[in-house]
């Protein structure tokens, strides 16, 4: 009976056992969407991030696709109701991710309806002007708004968006006014500036980077705590006396909430690893962006703690 019992317990563990969906994937193209127009530093990020998973997943093809609209807000609704195979993810960033529901009602719950994945790049914003504004540093452009409210415009990537709600935090700080513009997306809001339709922007670093060196925009600040190695000679706001003043910019990578557990732990592994080449950091480098990844647990405590953060903010300058 034993042996009977042996011979059937071999026979069963020989038999070819399932194989489920997340260990055959990817099984078809991957579709990384963009929540804005071509062009921007999501776009750019999302270009280099799909050549990487493109090499490291044996070949696999990943699409990048621009979906862009309020802000960052359609595109990232589409994903979240997208199927969660592991075959629709998001270059998110943070505008529709932590800061659009503190400011107005959106039909997603971003911390809900996304599984957050890893950090992929973090970038300062920059406050250009465009040269003809007689303004050289950010308390020159404080005095002149304050000289003639209203009578200055800024664009941004749309009321949500980090560019949008960095204007609005200098304001309150500055205790100025100044007009909002709202365009497609950030590349669109930078080149608005350099075409003098409006008078300054907070431009993505990787937006503002071409049109600072090739002297079609003047930069008076950047947004972030620290100076940025992508332009070091540029002084913070802080610096410049706007104090409780710091924002920065990130991209991410997101998968439809649902999506297998194991193919988020190893797309936050591919993300891991990325940050880590040297020719990925470069490339990162060169359009004014450092690139970074964090453990999906870790990432998901972030977001938290930074909508809440950008919500007592929200109320705080009577954004809502």
């Amino acid at each position: 009976m034993n042996m009977l019992l042996r011979s059937l317990l071999v026979s069963v563990l020989a038999l070819p056992q399932p194989v489920s969906a997340s260990d055959q994937w990817p099984s078809r193209p991957i579709k990384l969407v963009v929540p804005f127009p071509a062009g921007g530093n999501t776009d750019a990020v999302a270009r280099v991030a799909a050549d990487y998973l493109h090499k490291k997943l044996a070949g696999a093809t990943v699409v990048v696709e621009n979906s862009g609209g309020a802000g960052g807000i359609v595109g990232t609704e589409m994903v979240t109701r997208a199927a969660p195979d592991g075959h629709t993810l998001c270059m998110c960033s943070i505008g529709p991710i932590t800061i659009a529901p503190a400011t107005q009602s959106l039909r997603y719950d971003p911390l809900a309806d996304l599984a957050p994945i890893s950090l992929v790049s973090t970038n300062p914003l920059v406050l250009v002007v465009h040269p003809s504004l007689k303004a050289n540093s950010a308390a020159e452009l404080v005095a002149l708004a304050r000289a003639h409210p209203n009578s200055l415009n800024y664009s941004s990537a749309g009321v949500g968006a980090l560019t949008f709600f960095s204007a609005e935090l200098f304001k309150a700080r500055a205790g100025v006014e100044i007009t909002h513009v709202a365009y497609r997306g950030g590349a669109q809001a930078t080149m608005a500036v350099v075409a003098g339709h409006v008078e300054l922007s907070f431009a993505n670093m990787a937006d503002a980077v071409p049109q600072l060196e090739g002297g079609k925009l003047r930069a008076l600040g950047v947004t972030t705590a620290r100076r940025s190695p992508a332009a070091p000679k540029v002084p913070t706001l802080a610096e410049q006396g706007i104090t409780g003043y710091a924002t920065e910019s990130w991209n991410a990578l997101f998968a439809p909430s649902g999506t297998p557990p194991s193919i988020i732990a190893r797309l936050a592994g591919l993300a891991a690893d990325m940050a880590k080449d040297q020719d990925i950091q470069k490339r990162m480098a060169d359009f004014g962006s450092t690139a970074v990844a964090n453990d999906p647990q870790v990432f998901r405590q972030m977001l938290r703690e930074e909508a809440a953060q950008w919500s007592n903010l929200v109320k705080e300058i009577g954004l809502k």
